[in-house]
């Protein structure tokens, strides 16, 4: 199974945010990208456990963005 894990940078409070429609309840968020990541990978099982959706094998597919704004 794999899963579509959207990461986003949040300017105002200086996290990355990371939700997917595949993973009911999937809510989490940090300053640092690579540590959501660990996070998602331990959580996501976690969830589709409790919503009692099949998981195995697992493949998690982390797309990002971010966007900036800056003064010329």
């Amino acid at each position: 199974m794999e899963l579509l894990i959207k990461m986003t940078w949040d300017p105002d409070a200086m996290v990355w945010i990371a939700e997917s429609d595949d993973v009911p309840g999937l809510v989490l968020e940090s300053g640092s990208f690579d540590a959501l990541i660990e996070r998602v990978r331990f959580a996501v099982p976690e969830l589709l456990e409790l919503n009692n959706r099949p998981y195995s094998p697992l493949s998690l597919n982390f797309v990002s963005s971010r966007h900036e704004q800056v003064a010329v």
